[in-house]
């Protein structure tokens, strides 16, 4: 089997996670700069066997788009243009930010570890990513 990659989109920092090759588990993997998030992935994806991409669908509490979905969408054009033959899928990410922070402090971070927003993107990416892995059971 191949992996999964989970993107946490953002305009500044993109939080990046991934499955181990069963597609059990999902794990933070880091966190890039958006400008730096192509180059990243043609490497990463040329060196790891990726079959498919998860892409968070940020979202209001009534549903509707956030503002960067915009973006998002900028993104995916380009990333469908470099990687023709990946397949993609969105996933609400909806709260994943406040779950992230909340994950931080179960796990004994001081406050100044917890204003890491590298940490939260990546965090929030994995997130995205077990919830994938739940909603495909």
């Amino acid at each position: 089997m191949a992996r999964i990659l989970a993107i946490d989109y953002g305009t500044r920092r993109t939080g990046i996670a991934i499955t181990d090759e069963m597609q059990f588990i999902a794990s933070g993997l880091t966190t890039v700069r958006t400008f730096e998030l192509i180059p990243f992935l043609k490497k990463y994806i040329s060196e790891e066997k990726v079959e498919l991409v998860i892409i968070g669908e940020p979202k209001q509490k009534d549903g509707t788009h956030s503002n960067v979905e915009t973006e998002i969408q900028k993104f995916i054009l380009k990333f469908s243009e470099t990687f023709p033959e990946m397949k993609t899928e969105r996933m609400d990410e909806r709260f994943t930010s406040k779950m992230a922070f909340q994950t931080m402090i179960d796990s004994g971070l001081n406050k100044k570890q917890r204003q890491n927003k590298a940490l939260i993107d990546e965090i929030s990416a994995t997130i995205i990513l077990q919830d994938y892995l739940k909603y495909k059971k």
